[in-house]
């Protein structure tokens, strides 16, 4: 299948398939944004457990207890 370039492309937040808008089968908003879904069954996983698949995950490479500066 071509792809339009331009087309934005989103991961299915379930199984971490490509998806654009276009081929997308489901999507579901969740705190105000968008997810897209390659099946329904993916949709309805993220349904049952939204938190299981929308978890912030803390950022490789920042340091803990880095020094701040304060005002004197």
């Amino acid at each position: 299948m071509k792809r339009n370039n331009n087309e934005p492309i989103f991961k299915d937040p379930v199984c971490n398939m490509e998806v654009s808008r276009k081929t997308a089968i489901d999507e579901c908003v969740y705190h105000g944004k968008t997810y897209y879904f390659c099946a329904t069954s993916c949709r309805e996983s993220f349904e049952a457990d939204p938190e299981r698949y929308t978890r912030q995950h803390r950022q490789h490479g920042l340091k803990q207890n880095e020094p701040t500066s304060s005002l004197s």
